[in-house]
C-alpha cells in the first residue's frame, strides 16, 4: 500500500488503540469526546473520528442478553399467574371439604371475617413456606453451578449470587400472589350459611 501511495506514513488515515481494561477505554473515549467539543466550533476539520469496536460489540452482547431476560421474565410471569389460579382452586377445594367444619365455627359464634382470617392465614403460610424453600433450593443449587462456572471457564472471579434484597422481595411475593389467589375462595367460605353448612355431609 505504500508503494503504491495509498498510504503515508506521516500523515496516517487511522490508528488503532488497544486497552488493557474497559476503565482505561472509557477515560480514553472522554479525552477523545472533550476534545472534540472544543475543536468542533472552532475547525470541523481537526475533530477526531473513532469507532468504538468493543462498545459496538457490547451493545449487540446488552441487547442480545436483554431480548432473552425479556422472554424468562414472560415465562415467569406465566408460571406466577398459573401457580397463583392453582392456590386458588387447591383453596377452593379446602373449603368444599371443610364446610361442616365451616359451619360449627360459624354456630359457636365465629364471624364471616374469622372463617375468611382463618383461609388467609393459610395461604399466607402456604405462600411464606414455598418461598422459603424455593430461596432454600436456590441456595443449594448454586453451590454445583458455581462449581460448573469455575470448572468451564477457569476463572474463579466469577461467582453466581443471589441477592438478600432479591431473597427478600421473592418471598414477599410468593405471599402475595398466594393471597391473592386465595382471596376469593376465603370470602366463599365466609359467605357459608352456617344451617346449611352444619347439614353437608
Amino acid at each position: 500500500m505504500l508503494s503504491l501511495g495509498y498510504q503515508n506514513i506521516d500523515e496516517p488515515t487511522s490508528i488503532s488503540f488497544y486497552f488493557k481494561d474497559f476503565d482505561s477505554k472509557e477515560r480514553f473515549i472522554e479525552f477523545i469526546d472533550e476534545y472534540n467539543k472544543k475543536v468542533e466550533k472552532e475547525n470541523e476539520e481537526k475533530v477526531i473520528k473513532y469507532t468504538d469496536i468493543t462498545g459496538m460489540l457490547m451493545s449487540s452482547v446488552k441487547t442480545i442478553v436483554d431480548s432473552v431476560s425479556y422472554v424468562l421474565i414472560a415465562f415467569v410471569s406465566i408460571s406466577l399467574i398459573v401457580s397463583s389460579i392453582m392456590i386458588g382452586i387447591i383453596t377452593y377445594i379446602s373449603v368444599l371439604e371443610r364446610t361442616k367444619e365451616i359451619g360449627v365455627l360459624r354456630a359457636i359464634g365465629a364471624s364471616k371475617k374469622n372463617i375468611s382470617s382463618i383461609f388467609n392465614a393459610e395461604t399466607f403460610i402456604v405462600g411464606l413456606f414455598a418461598g422459603l424453600l424455593g430461596i432454600v433450593v436456590s441456595l443449594l443449587l448454586l453451590i454445583p453451578i458455581n462449581h460448573l462456572i469455575h470448572t468451564v471457564t477457569g476463572n474463579y472471579g466469577i461467582t453466581a449470587v443471589l441477592p438478600t434484597a432479591g431473597a427478600v422481595t421473592l418471598v414477599i411475593l410468593s405471599v402475595v400472589l398466594t393471597l391473592i389467589g386465595g382471596i376469593i375462595p376465603s370470602k366463599q367460605a365466609a359467605k357459608k350459611d352456617p344451617v346449611l353448612a352444619l347439614r353437608t355431609e
